[in-house]
């Protein structure tokens, strides 16, 4: 069941995501050292998780008036249930109960379960003419960090 997570489940999300992290090695991918999406998050109000203890979780925020998925982790150990699923599932209603047109993310071109996944969840790659600032500032950012290891797209639903 997809719920809110607790403040004190914050911390132990970021397990779950180095978890995770670690499969994209099996397609060449490493990511730089640092810290964790979740653990840069500090508001739970922005966090869902499914599980007790949470096995997956999703964490949102907003750019330019829509809400963004930053991040999407199920632990290897809990995959092909379902969980990655119906988390979209609550971000999507989340998004639609709160106002947002669509919700975006960005995530890898060719990684099976990255944008061939969110295709099949109703995501769709949002064309760069339609970036607002703060999601170009994002992609900008993540070029940054060095996350653009292999091709990356910026993907949006609409929640309608």
């Amino acid at each position: 069941m997809v719920r809110w997570a607790n403040p004190e489940e914050l911390p132990g999300l970021a397990p779950i995501e180095l978890a995770a992290d670690r499969l994209f090695e099996q397609v060449g991918i490493t990511f730089p050292p640092g810290t964790t999406m979740i653990e840069e998050a500090h508001d739970p109000g922005l966090v869902l998780v499914e599980g007790v203890p949470p096995a997956g979780f999703a964490l949102m925020g907003r750019l330019d008036g829509h809400v963004h998925l930053d991040q999407l982790a199920v632990h290897p150990d809990s995959m092909r249930r379902g969980i990655g699923g119906r988390l979209v599932a609550a971000v999507l209603d989340h998004a639609r109960a709160s106002g947002a047109s669509r919700v975006t993310l960005t995530t890898y071109r060719d990684v099976p379960w990255n944008a061939p996944w969110y295709e099949r969840h109703g995501f769709a790659v949002l064309p760069e003419e339609q970036w607002g600032p703060e999601l170009r500032a994002l992609v900008e950012h993540e070029r940054a960090l060095g996350l653009e290891i292999a091709p990356r797209v910026v993907m949006s639903a609409p929640t309608a």
